[in-house]
Parts: structure tokens; sequence; C-alpha cells
């Protein structure tokens, strides 16, 4: 019944998501979730926000944007608060690019970024990572409609060069360079200093990852006052009430507990090298990563065989059928016991395809 669908609406190819089982035993690395439980602060501000559920949540966000905003050291005003970084994303998207000139990010990234540019007819052009996976600097110095740009990249996990990156923002004040800061929290150096002296720098974050609050879907932008304010004429044109109550609460809690925040994504940063160490000596190549995951492929083995012997003994990673990476798995940094389970599964079958 396609022909009740509009012409774009036909045309579009979605995004598609990690695979979300419903079987509580299967240890899930696939979708980059935090394995341990947001801090009690944030389960206490959500029970306490209950007692107001028949009032619409504040529409401006304003507690939670001061608690970022001491936070991060910026001023409320540079600070939107969305539904996951995914619709800050696209509202910026929107905000910020026109038809008349293509935007750039790279051919191995977010798988979202294209979803987007289709669905609001701007033209892109993927620019090819190196050899290494690494982000090159050049062609997102020249001329361009607009720049997005993951630091740490996924699926890769790489940080870029942060004087590169700090080149392509000033290249040309004239467009809008985003950079999305997901997985920045677990070691990698954020662009938010550069916001002050670059204000078409839009730094995009979110609370799904390092805070363990995937599922309250809240995401938030910074930057110039200027940018701010056209993300709100966006966002205030279709849906002026974005976020609920709750997911404010959750992460205003979130925020207030900075020695739990720590303490888990120390924790994950010494699982990731414990992990990406075992690999190596298991034959893998691995890149360097300072995201709550690793991008690994094997010398003997396919990516794809890989994946279907894992799921069978109950584990799920992520793989894309892409030319260039299909031989790799994304591995989302489990507890300690699920990446030991891991590498004993992992070791089991390159010994049955020895």
């Amino acid at each position: 019944m396609k022909e009740l669908w509009s012409k774009r609406c036909r045309e579009l190819v979605p995004y598609t998501p990690g695979e979300q089982p419903r079987e509580q035993k299967l240890i899930k690395l696939n979708t980059n979730e935090n394995p341990y439980p947001p801090s009690r602060l944030v389960i206490q501000a959500i029970r306490e926000a209950t007692a107001d559920l028949r009032l619409y949540p504040d529409p401006s966000c304003l507690a939670l944007r001061e608690a970022l905003a001491q936070d991060q050291g910026v001023r409320p005003e540079q600070i939107f608060v969305g539904n996951g970084s995914d619709e800050v994303l696209s509202l910026a998207f929107q905000a910020f690019f026109d038809s008349d000139r293509p935007i750039r990010f790279a051919d191995v990234t977010y798988s979202f970024y294209p979803v987007f540019a289709s669905f609001y007819g701007l033209p892109y052009e993927e620019i090819p990572l190196d050899k290494n996976f690494s982000i090159p600097l050049k062609p997102f110095l020249e001329p361009c409609g607009g720049v997005v740009i993951a630091n740490p990249n996924a699926p890769t996990g790489r940080e870029m060069d942060f004087c590169d990156l700090r080149s392509i923002v000033e290249a040309d004040p004239n467009r809008v360079v985003i950079v999305d800061e997901a997985y920045v929290d677990f070691g990698a150096r954020s662009a938010i200093e550069l916001i002050e002296r670059c204000p078409n720098l839009l730094v995009v974050r979110t609370f799904s990852k390092s805070y363990s609050l995937a599922g309250l879907r809240v995401g938030y932008a910074i930057s110039s006052e200027n940018l701010i304010a056209a993300l709100n004429t966006v966002k205030d044109s279709f849906n002026s009430y974005p976020v609920d109550r709750l997911a404010q609460a959750g992460a205003i809690g979130a925020i207030r507990d900075k020695g739990y925040f720590q303490a888990t994504v120390t924790k994950l940063g010494a699982t990731r090298t414990c992990t990406a160490n075992a690999l190596r000596n298991m034959g893998f190549t691995v890149c360097d990563s300072m995201a709550n995951f690793l991008f690994a492929s094997h010398e003997r083995v396919g990516g794809k065989l890989l994946l279907e012997a894992l799921r069978d003994r109950g584990i799920l990673v992520r793989w894309w059928d892409k030319p260039r990476i299909r031989d790799y798995l994304r591995i989302t940094i489990g507890t300690d016991e699920d990446m030991k389970r891991l590498c004993r599964a992992l070791e089991e079958i390159l010994r049955e395809n020895s």
C-alpha cells in the first residue's frame, strides 16, 4: 500500500537501530548502553517529579539548562535540550543547512547523518576515512554547506586530533560545524572550549551513554546564543514541549552526582583497555578507542561469521554489511564479567574456525 505514502516517504532509507531483544539472558553489547545503573540521585529525582505529572513540563528546560551550564562552564542561554542527541541533531540539520550546497561528513560514521540529510532534502558528500579510519583534514577545510563530525567517531571509536578539529571549525566562520560528542566523556577532549571564540560551532551531547540514561532520552547542544536561538525556532515550530518532566528531573539528578559519574566512566575505561588487549592477543585488529566500545576485526574470521557465532552463544554485537567495514564488529564495553564471557566465546569460535 505504499501508493498511499508521500513520494518523499517512499524514497527514504531509514536508520536501523541495534537489536533490542526481549530475551533477558542475552549479553547486549550491540547498542553502546552503559552496563551500570544510573545514580541513585536520578531515581530519587524521578520519584519526586511524579507528583506533578498532571502539569506540562517546562518547555524551556530551564532548571536542567542551569545545571548543565554550571557543570560545563557556560551560560544557560548557550544550551538547548532535546529528546536524546538524535532529536537535537535532527533539529540542527533543519536549522543550519540548506539545499544549495552539500554538507560533509565521513563515509564511516554515525549512519543517522545521511538519513537526516536525505529526509530534509539536503545534498551531502561522504569523505572517506584514511586507511587507519582517521578523519582526513583537507576535505573538511574546503568550502561546503556545513560539516558534521562525530568525535570520538562511531563506529570506530577514534578521537580526532584536536588541532585538526579546531582548524575545521575556524576554516569558514560562515558555515556551521556540528561536533557530535555522544562518547566524549569516555576519555576524549571536548570541543566546548572552542565555543566562545567560534560562534559557528555546535557541540551535541547526550545523557544516554556516560550517565546511563538511554531510557530517558535526553540530549543537549552547547553553542553561541545565536545558534541556540535557531534550534529553539525550529523546535517551537512543531513541538514546544519535547522533553518530559521525568526526563528533565532525572538528568538533573545525574549531573549532581559527579562522583558516581566519574567512577563509572573510569571503570568502563579500564575494562575497555583490558578487553582491547585480550582481543589483540587473539589476533584481532582493534582501533584505538576513546568511546565505550571497540571496533575490531580478525585476520582469519569474517565479521558476519563472528556476529552469528556470538549470537548463538547469547552475545549480541553490531555489524554492518558495508564494503570497508564488513569484517569489523563494534563491541560495546559491558561489565568485566560480560567482557570475560565475550573473550571466552571468541576464543572458542576462533578454535572452531582455525
